[in-house]
């Protein structure tokens, strides 16, 4: 028996479900979740990095030099949780905390150069595992399963 059929068998998912719609909606992405963020930690292990330190560094390249608690908000953790990753990719010499100067107790992030060298050498790769992942999905069905997926967040945040 495969993994996805114990996975299915377990946690009642699948064409047959008997579960309520909406309880299989949350079981099927609460499982994609976990096994695509189990796939890129396989990825990233050879480097001593996590799928959620790399969303760190990706949020904070997008919000430029944010401070440790606006990027713990981007990532829907806790300003404790994203402080030991921070340590832990200061030590990587993948980010930089520095006092800001406007409130010196603020700390700001921001990415190294090493940071952007190293993801400047392993991004194809990457994008070519997240392409593959996908691969049984038309380009049709890849945008609806992003515009459904995002409806569903958009309504987490208002709620």
């Amino acid at each position: 028996m495969s993994s996805w059929n114990k996975s299915e068998k377990l946690f009642g998912l699948g064409a047959d479900s008997e579960l309520a719609p909406p309880v299989r909606a949350f079981r099927t992405a609460l499982m994609l979740a976990q096994k695509l963020r189990n796939e890129m930690d396989e990825r990233l292990r050879a480097d001593g990095l996590t799928t959620q330190q790399a969303a760190l560094i990706t949020v904070v390249k997008a919000m430029g030099k944010p401070s440790l608690a606006e990027a713990a908000a981007a990532l829907g953790s806790t300003h404790q949780n994203v402080a030991q990753i921070v340590a832990a990719l200061q030590r990587k010499e993948l980010l930089q905390v520095e006092p800001d100067p406007a409130d010196g107790r603020r700390k700001l992030l921001s990415a190294t150069n090493h940071s952007a060298a190293y993801w400047r050498e392993r991004d194809a790769g990457d994008i070519a595992a997240v392409a593959d992942w996908f691969a049984d999905l038309s380009p049709d069905e890849l945008q609806t399963f992003c515009e459904l997926s995002e409806r569903v967040i958009v309504r987490i945040d208002r709620a």
